[in-house]
């Protein structure tokens, strides 16, 4: 099975760049990246130490509801290209470990699927989770602060 790695759609991230409001109804806040652990969720790449970013609320849902989880995410405040690559992006490549969850169709989380696994895991991890008829995609988010990541799909 092939995957497809999701970044944040570029229509949502120019309008957060251009002060829209994010998930809390807030426009994003503009600090500069310190360290490496700034990841972006549009180029799926790390935001280099010293560059402009966005920090903002995210709800990678199309609506609110109980499974909904919403919290901050990093973006280049510059543009960046959607990450189209091939292979595990760079966001994914830059922790020890990962935590994925499985949801269905609905977007509810499919108990029993989520777990923290090593980064050399995370595809055969979200591969076994997608082959599950009621788990449509997967939800890569870090192990320490619950920051979502990306989506992952199968590729069709």
């Amino acid at each position: 099975m092939h995957l497809i790695f999701e970044p944040i759609a570029t229509q949502t991230v120019r309008a957060l760049r251009a002060g829209g409001p994010d998930a809390n109804g807030q426009p994003a806040e503009r600090l500069k990246a310190e360290g490496t652990g700034n990841p972006c969720r549009h180029c799926l790449d790390l935001i280099p130490e010293g560059a402009e970013m966005l920090v903002c609320a995210h709800r990678p849902f199309p609506e609110p509801q109980p499974y909904a989880e919403t919290g901050p995410i990093f973006l280049c405040a510059g543009d960046c290209a959607p990450w189209t690559g091939e292979g595990v992006p760079p966001v994914l490549r830059a922790s020890p470990d990962y935590l994925l969850k499985g949801y269905g169709a609905d977007h509810r989380i499919v108990y029993g699927t989520g777990g923290v696994v090593p980064a050399e895991a995370v595809e055969a991890r979200a591969r076994a989770l997608l082959s599950q008829p009621e788990v449509a995609f997967v939800d890569v988010r870090s192990a320490r602060n619950n920051c979502f990541l990306t989506r992952m799909r199968p590729a069709v």
